[in-house]
């Protein structure tokens, strides 16, 4: 017999009880579902059995491993649900590729099949039956070489590729009713688990929905990104005809001695990305230039290497932040547990912004302001600004993209950019990389080296930071006259070295602990490139030191 301990309360439980059976005694209708374990604080799949006294926190849909363990359940369910309508083998020729919110764009090259409404509709139906048969979900460890035999057998060749570089001698598998399928992260115990999702048909492939974290029962309304949709695809275009869409191909690019011309690839596309949006402002007459994005987007770089290319066209660029426009920190508004909350738009002072543009737009000279972070107070230390014939604004902020922001603001003279990183490469034809793991790599690194924050601090805040996002920046993206992906295909071999030892440093006995050790995982995928073929212009380099463009 082992005792148990969840939220203050001790159960008595037979050896062999699954913290499955326990949590089933916790599970409360409405709530978000379980889906993992903290066991003594280590994470746990429900259906390992209790096998020492323990205290144990489940995790929901509402937390973030519990959401991309329902996410990741979904899809193994969608792709065995298209085995079965479509055959055997079928889900070799469906490709995840990224991410559009809280859906997921599958690329879907099954011959003979034509991807339609009513074909979405015959995938919804089969995932209902496999979740009503409430299947178990079965995980076999294996050696890595006979996963790599198997899965080149199958035809996954870039899973294949994937294990030749696995460091790990045994490698994880999971089956679902006879399919077999790697994925990277944990899965649900059963299909149960999974009770809400839409397959519906997008562009030419099929986008699978799964509820937002703190969602139980209701799906938002699946609301096309075009623009977004568009630069990710650009952007994996763009990979696979330089044969590097995943992590293993990346590998072979590095083994093969074949980084240098990569790297100086992917540097000249995003610069001559950068001056054919320059020609557009230049073309458009435009004179104010607004740039946002979420956090580690590189938006300081860009901004840096946009006006060169302004410089180039004739222009006379002009950079501004949005902070400098915060309001005074008595003044700023406050979060439900009374801290300052800085990401909220509220927390400027849009009309003085407004005036200030105004005036420069009429060809008056205005006093710039700076914010003083440690005193909390506007300044002004004599600083002018008066616009000329060349002269364009080029400004920078997490709110550039808000309406409320420049509505007052003539529309003809406005351009806006929004600049992200979205992760150009995955792991496999399977396992997709997320946009947000990169960010949060690129955060830490720079952190460290800049703002003397740590690792276990930096992953402390990013939830919060990550909620910011959600409702400030990403409902205003589709706003943007253009989007500008700052993700580079070879950047995480890079952020690894710089990464690992931040990540080892963070202790075992404190929340963050997990998720560091969850990144430690996923850079093991990757070989290392080192950071000296990186240019100083790089967007990497606003990250990792060396820029060109520190003050």
């Amino acid at each position: 017999m082992y005792h148990v301990t969840i939220k203050g309360v001790d159960y008595t439980v037979e050896a062999g009880t699954t913290f499955q059976e326990l949590a089933d005694k916790v599970q409360k209708k409405g709530e978000p579902v379980i889906l993992l374990a903290y066991v003594n604080g280590k994470l746990k799949e429900l259906f390992q059995p209790v096998e020492k006294n323990c205290q144990v926190e489940f995790v929901t849909l509402a937390q973030e491993a519990g959401y991309m363990t329902y996410k990741r359940t979904a899809m193994f369910i969608f792709l065995k649900a298209c085995e079965d309508l479509f055959g055997e083998g079928s889900s070799d020729d469906i490709s995840i590729k990224y991410s559009i919110g809280n859906s997921t764009f599958c690329e879907f090259l099954v011959r003979d099949i034509q991807v339609n409404v009513q074909m979405a509709l015959k995938v919804q139906k089969r995932m209902e039956e496999i979740c009503k048969e409430n299947i178990p979900i079965q995980k076999t460890s294996v050696d890595t070489y006979q996963a790599q035999k198997y899965f080149e057998g199958v035809g996954l060749k870039e899973k294949q590729r994937l294990f030749r570089f696995r460091r790990e001698s045994k490698t994880n598998l999971y089956s679902l009713g006879g399919y077999e399928n790697y994925f990277y992260g944990y899965m649900a115990p059963s299909t149960g688990y999974i009770q809400t999702f839409l397959v519906s048909p997008y562009q030419d492939g099929l986008v699978l929905q799964t509820p937002k974290r703190h969602q139980t029962e209701e799906l938002q309304k699946f609301y096309p990104q075009p623009k977004l949709f568009r630069v990710m695809q650009r952007s994996r275009e763009w990979s696979a005809t330089m044969g590097v869409d995943t992590v293993g191909a990346l590998n072979e690019v590095i083994t093969c001695g074949n980084t240098n011309h990569l790297i100086l690839l992917q540097e000249g596309l995003q610069e001559k990305l950068m001056a054919e949006i320059a020609d557009k402002i230049v073309q458009g007459h435009k004179k104010i230039v607004l740039i946002a994005g979420p956090s580690s987007s590189g938006k300081t770089t860009f901004s840096h290497r946009l006006s060169i290319q302004l410089q180039i066209a004739g222009k006379n660029p002009h950079p501004i932040s949005l902070d400098d426009y915060f309001l005074d920190r008595e003044l700023s508004p406050k979060d439900e547990f009374g801290n300052y909350n800085f990401e909220t738009i509220a927390s400027l002072d849009v009309d003085l912004f407004t005036k200030h543009m105004n005036c420069l737009l009429a060809g008056e000279e205005i006093s710039m302001p700076t914010y003083n972070f440690v005193t909390g107070k506007r300044e002004y230390k004599g600083k002018t600004l008066k616009l000329g014939h060349d002269d364009i604004l080029v400004i920078e902020g997490i709110h550039g993209l808000n309406g409320e922001l420049s509505r007052n603001l003539p529309r003809e003279a406005k351009y806006k950019i929004y600049v992200s990183a979205l992760s150009q490469i995955n792991l496999d034809e399977h396992n997709r990389i997320p946009s947000s793991d990169g960010r949060l790599l690129r955060r830490i690194v720079r952190d460290s080296m800049t703002r003397g924050n740590d690792a276990k601090e930096t992953i402390g805040r990013w939830d919060s930071v990550r909620k910011g996002e959600e409702d400030n920046i990403f409902p205003y993206q589709e706003e943007a006259d253009i989007m500008f992906n700052s993700s580079q295909i070879y950047e995480l071999a890079v952020l690894k070295q710089y990464a690992e030892p931040l990540l080892f440093a963070v202790p075992r006995n404190c929340p963050e602990y997990q998720e560091a050790k969850r990144l430690l995982n996923f850079l093991d995928y990757f070989l290392n490139i080192k950071s000296e073929d990186i240019p100083k212009t790089s967007l990497l380099r606003e990250f990792i030191g060396g820029s060109c463009f520190e003050t």
